[in-house]
């Protein structure tokens, strides 16, 4: 099946046609384990799953629409891989927007399956459905994985060094440099904004390989930050061990691209949707072996924080050296895209200061 083989189907309101859902079903590769795989008539898979722990994550793609499909995948992928699971199976939820051509829902689905032949993963069912009332399409997924060992954010305890791997708003770089090219191109060039859109693949928005890498080393405190950016991924991670932390800010690597096309929105990047960063916690004796193993698999990795008491609260220290409060914001800051959203505090102090206005 091809996108080209469905051009000028339209869609209409409701269920798929069951000749173009045939289409979009033939010749999907065949995953482990799978013994009722998607097929017309059939509404759920039937799966052979080895002794362990079964690892299963669902989420959303609200904000991008360029290549959702491979959003999709690696959003859950990434949270079965940080409880320790290795992502295999995967069902999607596809609503279309009213009068869809057929070849958006077979360009979503070929989306999909690039990214989980990636992964080693099968697509093995789920819904397509047309709305009249979307505007763009939205794509739910569900994947499932499978563990040897128990992991969780859970897990960390006051006294972890926190390393984080990969950068900050990777994820919130390529959405924004692919829903936004036309604003875009003419405040940072043609050129960083091509190199921006092609953040969703390099370094990409998979923590799947650095995950299993700090596995293998001997964590077992993940946790990837997505919406609310690095920022709300350390307070999860706080909140889920009951812990306090203090942050170096300075320590957290932002690119040079997602600096430039998040200043050009007003966006915090640490406040801005990360897919491609993974929070490891980890006893400070093996912080150094892990930090080592995620870069032996080519991920960037460093120290940038340490869990406290939870009675110490949480906190930041600046790149003057001065302490402050732990930011906080109403949501991520990518959604000044899509409504008018009043800048947050901390970047309004930024700014008049950098204009000689104090710190506000």
């Amino acid at each position: 099946m091809t996108a080209r083989t469905l051009k000028g189907l339209r869609l209409a309101p409701g269920k798929v046609p069951a000749d173009v859902l045939e289409r979009l079903l033939d010749g999907l590769p065949p995953g482990r384990g799978v013994r009722v795989g998607p097929g017309l008539g059939l509404d759920a898979a039937v799966l052979e799953v080895p002794a362990g722990l079964l690892v299963a994550a669902s989420d959303p793609v609200t904000f991008a629409t360029d290549e959702i499909g491979w959003y999709a995948v690696h959003v859950n992928a990434n949270d079965v891989a940080c409880m320790g699971g290795e992502p295999l199976w995967f069902t999607a939820t596809v609503l279309l927007p009213g009068g869809a051509d057929a070849t958006l829902a077979g360009a979503i689905q070929s989306q999909m399956v690039e990214a989980l032949s990636g992964l080693g993963a099968a697509l093995i069912g789920g819904h397509t459905e047309v709305l009249p009332d979307l505007t763009r399409p939205v794509v739910c997924g569900t994947m499932l994985g499978c563990a040897t060992r128990e992991v969780s954010p859970a897990r960390a305890r006051a006294g972890d060094e926190l390393l984080l791997a990969g950068a900050a708003a990777i994820e919130a770089t390529a959405i924004i440099a692919r829903e936004r090219v036309n604003v875009l191109e003419p405040r940072v060039g043609a050129e960083l904004v091509r190199r921006a859109r092609d953040f969703l693949h390099d370094p990409g928005i998979s923590v799947v390989q650095a995950a299993k890498a700090a596995l293998a080393a001997g964590a077992d405190a993940l946790h990837d930050p997505t919406e609310g950016g690095v920022w709300h991924g350390i307070r999860e991670l706080c909140a889920a061990s009951g812990t306090g932390i203090v942050v170096d800010d300075a320590a957290i690597v932002v690119l040079p691209e997602t600096r430039a096309v998040c200043q050009a929105f007003d966006i915090d990047p640490l406040a801005a949707i990360s897919s491609g960063a993974l929070l490891i916690a980890s006893p400070p004796e093996h912080a150094e072996a892990i930090r080592l193993a995620v870069a032996a698999a080519g991920v960037t990795c460093a120290r940038v924080g340490r869990l406290l008491p939870p009675a110490e609260g949480l906190s930041i220290v600046c790149a003057s050296g001065r302490t402050e409060p732990f930011p906080s914001f109403a949501g991520d800051e990518i959604g000044k895209l899509f409504v008018n959203s009043p800048a947050n505090p901390r970047t309004v102090a930024k700014r008049r200061s950098a204009k000689g206005q104090g710190d506000g």
